[in-house]
């Protein structure tokens, strides 16, 4: 018997009664996801630190508080986002009604990853649960001590017949993904993200895919090359290094690299001290696989910062590489750990014709003191997200998308964008059955009059004009 049948059936069932459709029920389980976030905060964060080695500043910024304030925004903005949106209207409609409404798909299923397997479960959960969707997450098997908690707290503050957590490795996720869904929300990597998106094709399912890749991040001359070092090793070694949005390399001259490393030397002795191994604020490699896949690619190009490591511990220093070759196994896959390669280019055609050679990434950044550098670095390139001068402070705010282009994702959430992401955009018109003889216009038999006046009154007009 499959593990998944009864609990899927079970789904499908409450959601086909109309349990999750009353702003109430939806309301009532986005309140409990909050409690859970409130009454298990120090659990959360011990569960953090035993899977990532997190801070409890990382734990608090990156993972719980955005979580909650995902939350509150939901809350805030429900019924506004659940109410039906008025669209212009043409002549042959004018009396009419015409609107979308935002239904939800059914029975839909988030698969989340380990790097943030906090804020990845629930932010995209937030979404479903706005919507009014049924929901199966699937937390990561890696971050076990989290994975733990999802699954035997959290169903504690939601209605367990509408959610359901549900465990396992790849062959489960693979067992699972054989079911149909009405949605599939995937967090990952690419490779298991081409696996997640060719299950779905059997069912025709929708999907988002937020994926990974190489993001750049160009460096130009004019910059105070501290200020630059402080940003970019904040955001480059923030979780030690394993976050999809960053930066994977730097593009600057040879002659801002000479000194950009010194100032990176600095910022990574202010932030953790001589010996970062005994830093409190450095986290740590999620477990054995991922630190040796590290360790092989600090041998690319030339260290000059770090390059220390302790298997014992999962740690690898921040580190800095010089001197490296567009076709090292460094620039070839996504980093994702505490080290940043820095590639010298001539001029900023030359970075940004680098950047556009490769796979369109999911973030994008740029730094320089002249506004017009920034404009062109945004204009001449493609990514999920953008910004100028700093690191992912553009994750921070919930009016802006998130989300992949090309080999780094596909869909958007975050916000309202979350909520539109798990609604399916129904198109609506209601007409009177009475005054049948405006009608004849476009009955048989046809004319070249009645052609003209029936294209007139298709064309479309703006009016807020409703039944």
């Amino acid at each position: 018997m499959d593990s998944f049948e009864d609990t899927l059936r079970q789904l499908r069932e409450a959601f086909n009664s109309g349990r999750t459709r009353p702003v109430e029920f939806r309301a009532a389980q986005l309140q409990g996801l909050g409690r859970f976030l409130r009454d298990n905060k120090q659990q959360l964060q011990e569960a953090l630190a035993q899977d990532l080695r997190k801070s409890t500043f990382e734990s608090e910024v990156s993972e719980i508080a955005i979580s909650q304030a995902e939350v509150e925004l939901a809350l805030r903005n429900l019924r506004s986002w659940m109410k039906d949106e008025k669209v212009s209207k043409n002549l042959a409609t004018q009396l009419d009604s015409a609107f979308i409404r935002k239904e939800p798909f059914g029975v839909v299923l988030i698969i989340a990853p380990w790097n943030y397997p906090l804020n990845l479960t629930l932010v995209p959960l937030v979404g479903a649960i706005a919507a009014g969707n049924c929901v199966v997450l699937k937390p990561s098997e890696t971050s076990k001590a989290i994975e733990k908690i999802l699954a035997e707290v959290l169903p504690r503050y939601l209605d367990q017949s509408c959610f359901a957590v549900v465990l396992g490795g790849p062959q489960e996720t693979g067992q699972l993904l054989e079911h149909r869904f009405d949605y599939i929300f995937f967090t990952g990597n690419a490779y298991v993200g081409k696996i997640v998106m060719a299950a779905a094709a059997k069912h025709l399912t929708p999907i988002t895919l937020e994926l990974g890749g190489k993001n750049p991040c160009y460096v130009d001359d004019d910059c105070d090359p501290q200020t630059v070092a402080n940003r970019v090793a904040w955001f480059r070694y923030f979780n030690a290094g394993q976050t999809c949005v960053a930066p994977d390399y730097i593009l600057c001259s040879q002659e801002m690299q000479e000194r950009l490393v010194p100032a990176l030397q600095n910022a990574i002795t202010r932030f953790y001290g001589d010996n970062p191994q005994t830093s409190p604020s450095l986290g740590r490699i999620i477990n054995q696989k991922h630190f040796k896949r590290l360790q092989g690619l600090l041998g690319c190009g030339r260290v000059v910062i770090g390059g220390q490591s302790d298997e014992s511990d999962l740690y690898i220093a921040p580190t800095v590489l010089v001197d490296v070759q567009e076709t090292e196994p460094v620039m070839q896959e996504e980093i994702f750990g505490p080290i940043l390669p820095v590639v010298t280019v001539k001029n900023l055609d030359e970075a940004i014709d680098f950047i556009n050679r490769r796979e369109k990434p999911l973030a994008l950044y740029a730094f320089s003191k002249r506004s017009q550098v920034i404009k062109q670095v945004l204009a001449r390139t493609s990514s999920g997200g953008f910004c100028g001068n700093d690191g992912f402070m553009h994750l921070t705010l919930s009016s802006l998308p998130f989300g992949g282009v090309g080999s780094s994702g596909m869909g958007r959430y975050h916000g309202k964008f979350s909520f539109d992401t798990f609604s399916n955009q129904r198109a609506c018109l209601l007409r009177s059955p009475r005054m049948e003889k405006i009608n004849d216009l476009r009955y048989p038999p046809y004319s070249s009059r009645n052609l003209r006046v029936l294209l007139v009154a298709m064309e479309e007009r703006s009016c807020s004009c409703t039944l």
